[in-house]
């Protein structure tokens, strides 16, 4: 799996878990969704994105974007 596979994925993931967590535990976790997205957006204009950092120290083989 590429660095940009896995940070889609993760991506998903966390956004699956926050509505998970809105729905079930408390309305606030909505904001958890919203950070993700915003930092979703930075990284389409900056490149720079903390989970394929970490991806990359895993040994993921680098994608076209990360």
């Amino acid at each position: 799996m590429s660095i940009d596979r896995a940070v889609l994925a993760f991506a998903g993931l966390m956004i699956l878990l926050s509505l998970l967590l809105t729905y079930f535990v408390h309305p606030g976790f909505v904001w958890f969704t919203a950070f993700i997205g915003v930092n979703m957006l930075q990284s389409a204009f900056t490149g720079f994105c903390p989970a394929a950092m970490i991806f990359r120290k895993l040994g993921l083989r680098p994608g076209t974007a990360f």
